[in-house]
């Protein structure tokens, strides 16, 4: 039986790669360092997901195992007999696994073991270069040829939406993950190193990196517009958000802008286009999923940050030639977010109560007053004021 190591027992990795090593006939190794999760999945072997819609349904996904990821040498024995590998920790964890991944690597290095892909479901633009620099910098040069030839480093993008578990639920099980249908993982054809893997799901795209555009200027950067538009009325669910009629016209024009820009900048099919970004909606409303407008808002600074769902697509817009002028509102709206308990939501209310809301965009954004950017965004909020949206 192929075995699967799996960086990360979250929510993506038990909710999503789990499942499609599972499908696909692999046994899988997850690596993680919460003791409890690691225990439970060692002892039982398997775990319950749950897919919830109008007709929910659960899957047990079996021939699982776990190892702690502080225990180097364990992690290093089964990279270096694993047939696949992959991470889905958190961009801020990303580091904390090289160590253990480089060792593995060494060891399969030593016993002349074949290729090895590693799949990377990370939130990162070029997380799959940034990874691969970062494992180099840990094993001695003598193995850097073998690296590059036998590793591939193979970028994902993750569409899945998992929510954050209601307390029921995790007391019914510590193991449960909940998630939405849609299972497709898109990957960079042209990054495998070995024939790329037959597993359920799977899809391998060219031209990666337009494709990886497509997912944070038009999903990340509609949902956290419809985050960020319902928190301003008051909504606590995504479904409640996007059946609000006001925020839903928002949405889809800042939405229009940035695949208008796609399909310039690009050469994306503005119908497929569309045609996405009307499936996005139909899957905001779903009710049953109970994704929280706080889970996705969370963390202003990362999602105004000058590369990102919001900026980046601004900034995508003006290079090919259209004007931002309502992705810029969802600007002003993420500016305006208040969470208490959210240090991202703090900082960014501390500059705007200090400077208003070309002190954010300067300090956070990287985007000068002069910029046409923040001159969008000063309308936008202007525009958000008069409509009763903030005071």
């Amino acid at each position: 039986m192929k075995t699967a190591v799996h960086f990360g027992a979250g929510n993506i990795g038990r909710g999503f790669l789990g499942q499609l090593y599972f499908e696909s006939g692999y046994r899988t190794v997850f690596v993680d360092v919460v003791e409890p999760v690691v225990e439970a999945l060692r002892s039982r072997n398997c775990y319950p997901i749950r897919i919830v819609d109008e007709t929910p349904e659960n899957i047990l996904v079996e021939r699982v195992d776990a190892v702690n990821g502080r225990d180097l040498d364990a992690v290093a024995e089964v990279i270096a007999s694993a047939d696949i590998a992959s991470t889905a920790v958190g961009v801020n964890a990303l580091p904390f696994i090289v160590p253990a991944l480089a060792k593995g690597l060494q060891r399969r290095f030593e016993q002349d073991g074949g290729p090895l892909d590693i799949i990377v479901c990370e939130n990162l633009i070029h997380a799959g270069s940034f990874l691969r620099e970062k494992v180099r910098a840990q094993l001695p040069e003598a193995w850097h040829a073998a690296l590059d030839e036998k590793v591939g480093f193979v970028e994902a993008s993750i569409g899945r939406m998992v929510p954050v578990m209601a307390d029921a639920q995790k007391l019914e099980d510590p193991l449960l993950v909940c998630v939405e249908p849609y299972c497709e993982l898109p990957v960079d054809r042209d990054a495998f190193r070995g024939p790329i893997p037959e597993i359920a799901h799977l899809k391998p795209i060219a031209n990666f990196e337009a494709y990886v555009e497509r997912k944070l200027f038009v999903h990340n950067l509609s949902h956290a517009a419809t985050a960020y538009l319902g928190r301003l009325r008051g909504h606590e669910y995504i479904w409640q958000a996007i059946r609000d009629e006001k925020v839903c016209e928002l949405v889809a024009a800042a939405t229009a802008e940035s695949c208008e820009a796609l399909a310039r900048r690009r050469g994306l099919d503005r119908a497929d286009l569309e045609a996405h970004r009307l499936d996005l909606v139909h899957r905001y409303h779903n009710k049953a999923l109970a994704d929280q407008v706080e889970r996705v808002a969370r963390d202003p600074v990362r999602k105004l940050g000058p590369e990102d769902r919001i900026i980046g697509a601004a900034k995508q817009c003006v290079e090919a030639g259209v004007d931002p002028r309502y992705v810029a509102l969802i600007a002003a709206a993420a500016v305006h977010y208040e969470s208490p308990g959210d240090p991202g939501a703090v900082r960014v209310g501390e500059l705007y109560r200090s400077g208003g809301i070309e002190a954010v965009l300067k300090e956070i954004s990287q985007i000068d007053a002069g910029s046409p950017i923040a001159a969008w965004a000063a309308d936008g909020e202007e525009q958000l004021r008069r409509e009763g949206w903030i005071n």
